[in-house]
């Protein structure tokens, strides 16, 4: 399987054994279960950002001496300001929410879920696709093995995620199957994001330690702004720190174990 396939199918693969799992689990998923899911997930996307992208947008920039950091920092703090904006404009409902967020608009309870659940899985395609577009530039350290582990690990991630993402609008719609579509085309964003940034390739080249630390801004903004406020409210936060531990430790042991 080429690096391409791997990169588009891998990650959405994940997502849609995880919408599946309406069709295997009778309710929702336990609150102590999906904490540390939600807990597990925040923690792949910490160190992917880290191990995945930052650091290898500052091996890019080794000439620039002392300000090899820059195009990072830069970077960084675009992607967290793109989603900060995307966040703040999109109209969207997060799943245990009742109240919209973004510009007021007239649609229905499960499109705002379905648009909270794209604009998350949005730096996840990205991410990949950026650095699928690094490899098949050859002019980055970055190669298919060093590309591979970020595939790996999001798909990983995806599959608790679109069980998460699944089993409450199957409540909300009343239908498995329903749910099950809303579950797969929210995963649908990342191949199409990652397939625009990978033809774009000659073109991100000169700028691709920027949009790598910009992937990775947009994914910590994620964890920071949804997954662990939403994993830590309540009870039982300690199996949030377990599972944001496991998925760390995972992702790291994934990124220098294949890359």
């Amino acid at each position: 399987m080429t690096i391409l396939s791997l990169g588009l199918i891998i990650p959405f693969l994940g997502t849609v054994l995880g919408a599946a799992c309406v069709y295997l689990v009778r309710d929702r998923i336990p609150d102590k279960i999906q904490r540390t899911l939600l807990g597990f997930a925040s923690g792949v996307m910490v160190a992917a950002s880290v191990w995945s992208l930052l650091i290898p947008a500052m091996d890019q920039c080794q000439d620039m001496g002392k300000l090899a950091f820059v195009p990072a920092l830069v970077g960084f703090l675009l992607g967290i300001g793109f989603l900060f904006l995307a966040d703040s404009i999109l109209p969207h409902l997060h799943i245990h929410d009742d109240k919209p967020e973004g510009i007021t608009a007239k649609l229905r309870k499960s499109t705002m879920m379905f648009l909270a659940v794209t604009l998350h899985n949005l730096p996840e395609g990205m991410a990949v696709g950026i650095t699928i577009a690094a490899c098949l530039s050859g002019e980055t350290p970055i190669t298919t093995a060093g590309a591979a582990p970020l595939a790996i690990g999001i798909a990983i991630q995806n599959f608790p995620e679109g069980a998460i993402i699944s089993l409450p609008l199957k409540e909300e719609l009343k239908s498995k199957h329903k749910a099950f579509g809303f579950g797969v085309l929210s995963g649908v964003v990342e191949p199409i994001g990652a397939l625009l940034t990978i033809l774009l390739t000659s073109l991100l080249t000169p700028w691709l330690p920027y949009m790598l630390a910009f992937a990775a801004g947009a994914m910590i903004y994620v964890v920071v702004e949804e997954l662990l406020p939403e994993a830590s409210s309540g009870e039982h936060t300690n199996l949030v720190t377990i599972g944001f531990s496991s998925g760390f430790a995972l992702m790291m042991v994934l990124d220098v174990a294949l890359g």
